[in-house]
């Protein structure tokens, strides 16, 4: 199989998963907040998110296995494969064993950090040793994902995850009609990724037949699992603290309830941000591949052509989330939390332009030239740490959400677009003109037609949403559509296959 049906392959399989994760946590979670109730899901939310920072501890371990797995297929080299799996599990047992002890002595004092409400102090307490301690099991059965990820077999993982999926929404649904509460939504919630995870254990073996062994365990592969780590573990805390620290804070300083409206607002740019990581998270093993044969070349064109296709996945989800923002939340969750509106557009507008250059990212990690990446994420995550405790209190969680926008616009607007182009060799306004020109473009009519149907047919509920979306997005697919047949060589070739194919059979005989 070639490398572009690969990723044609894999990127399929992402957006038919992303489809479905959406959609479940689309009409999913309206169904649990109105189950639970404002403060029992902040509860669930906050408790996630606390638990989160757990991934700190993965020390960049996972990435590791995605760069080397990579390169080491290139090369054929199967010693130093089953020694990189072998040593990395090890290292994940050690940590998933050593992280037991803040879960049970957390779950002791969790009330006092945060405002519990005295109703559901026990149920905190329960749900944080549950979801802890499935955390750090999940760390040895974690590392299959990691193998398929640098096999560049996302379809097997994106599969497995839309099983667990539709299985764990049928179960929170019922679960949930038969009068069962926090608790029993969390255990599901904690129990099918582990399930997943030993489903994909058994795959990658078959894949790879590897030995498994303690003689395989090195500290060769250890140093060079930590050395390419490091740096990764910098960027692990950095996006804990850009984009899970907001739960707490508004946890610690305001109340549960407040979490809930901070997270319907954030929560639709969550879905817009991970549509398109689905499509950039395969440039990873794509540039290690490439740089390891010294082929920079193919990774310019992955950098420009990655970064536009990111672009025109982003641009229009922006769109309509702008002009038809409060409805898609009234249609969602009802119009009690319309007033998430202005945390939606906050947040919206910097993850826009980040988001835009997920395939930058990915080449930088497949490069192993992450370094300073690492740098600047780490001091925006303290910069928006710092900036959202100062405005929580007087703005609330507008002021949370303003202290996110401001540190990751910086990063977006002045830090990624120059580092990659001084790291390629392209410059700026090439890069910029060739990656995003187009996608700005279609976007405009676009904008045109949400406007108008808003103001013709203004979405209460989801016939109405889906009509007006359904007109935008028409609008915005005719350009792209143009731009597929017209300068993509997969485009033109499908065209001209067509166009021969239609063509009258006397005049293909005169040709």
């Amino acid at each position: 199989m070639s490398l572009k049906t690969r990723a044609l392959k894999n990127v399929a399989s992402s957006w038919g998963g992303l489809a479905v994760n959406i959609a479940v946590g689309f009409f999913l979670s309206p169904f649990i907040l109105h189950h639970l109730g404002d403060e029992a899901f902040g509860l669930w939310v906050l408790i996630f998110s606390l638990t989160g920072y757990y991934g700190i501890f993965d020390f960049g371990i996972r990435s590791s296995l995605v760069r080397y797995v990579s390169k080491f297929q290139a090369t054929g080299d199967k010693d130093q494969l089953a020694r990189l799996i072998n040593t990395s599990l090890f290292t994940y047992s050690c940590l998933g064993l050593i992280l037991v002890v803040p879960t049970v002595l957390g779950s002791f004092y969790v009330d006092r950090l945060f405002h519990i409400p005295a109703a559901f102090l026990k149920d905190a307490r329960i749900l944080f040793l549950m979801v802890g301690c499935a955390l750090a099991l999940g760390f040895p059965l974690g590392i299959s994902g990691g193998i398929l990820e640098g096999l560049q077999r996302f379809y097997l993982m994106n599969w497995t995850n839309v099983v667990a999926m539709l299985v764990r929404a049928v179960l929170i649904i019922y679960v949930l009609q038969h009068g069962f509460g926090l608790l029993s939504v969390a255990l599901i919630t904690v129990s099918l990724p582990l399930i997943t995870s030993a489903v994909r254990a058994v795959i990658a073996q078959r894949l790879l037949a590897i030995p498994y062994g303690w003689k395989y365990v090195d500290r060769e592969s250890l140093r060079q699992v930590a050395n390419y780590g490091s740096v990764t573990f910098m960027i692990i805390v950095a996006a804990r603290l850009r984009f899970k620290t907001d739960a707490v804070i508004i946890g610690t300083f305001l109340s549960a309830a407040a979490i809930t409206h901070f997270t319907i607002g954030a929560r639709l740019v969550d879905y817009a941000g991970e549509t398109v990581s689905s499509l950039a998270q395969i440039f990873t093993p794509m540039s290690s591949h490439f740089h390891a044969i010294g082929d920079y070349n193919q990774l310019r064109k992955i950098f420009v052509s990655g970064n536009r296709a990111c672009a025109l996945v982003m641009f229009p989800m922006t769109v309509a989330l702008v002009v038809m923002g409060k409805s898609v939340i009234e249609a969602w969750v009802g119009p009690r939390y319309v007033s998430s509106y202005v945390v939606l557009l906050i947040v919206l507008i910097p993850s826009t332009f980040y988001q835009a250059q997920s395939t930058s990212n990915r080449i930088l990690f497949g490069m192993s030239r992450h370094k300073t990446l690492a740098y600047i994420v780490l001091m925006e995550g303290i910069a928006n740490v710092i900036l959202s405790i100062v405005l929580v209190r007087p703005l609330g969680i507008v002021g949370d959400a303003i202290g996110t926008a401001i540190p990751l616009l910086c990063t977006s607007l002045f830090f990624l677009p120059r580092h990659m182009c001084r790291q390629l060799g392209i410059p700026v306004r090439k890069f910029l003109m060739e990656a995003y020109f187009y996608p700005v473009v279609f976007c405009v009519p676009m904008i045109f037609v949400l406007l108008l149907m808003q103001r013709s047919f203004y979405a209460h509920r989801y016939p109405q949403l889906v009509l007006n979306l359904f007109a935008g997005i028409a609008t915005y697919g005719v350009g792209v559509l143009w731009f597929v047949l017209t300068r993509e060589p997969l485009g033109i070739q499908f065209k001209t296959r067509m166009s021969r194919y239609f063509r009258p059979t006397g005049e293909s005989s005169e040709l």
